[in-house]
């Protein structure tokens, strides 16, 4: 995806916050970023395959959240 793909997706992100982890999970091999020779330059980023072994987690997060909703909206 594209810097602003990725922003415009992300509700309240800003854009000093989204390049700053953006740059940490480049670093920590998480996504790479690919900079294309187009006028205007073009960066896009993408799940390495390393990233793609953290679908687990994000499932599992995922799942947990959706239940630890559900508890909150019954209590109130």
């Amino acid at each position: 995806m594209r810097f602003n793909e990725i922003r415009n997706s992300i509700p309240r992100i800003t854009g000093r916050v989204l390049s700053k982890d953006l740059k940490f999970l480049e670093q920590h091999q998480i996504v790479s970023r690919t900079v294309k020779d187009t006028a205007p330059i073009t960066v896009e980023y993408e799940l390495t395959e390393y990233g793609m072994t953290l679908d687990q987690v994000f499932r599992a997060l995922t799942e947990w959240g959706i239940k630890h909703r559900k508890r909150i909206m019954r209590k109130v």
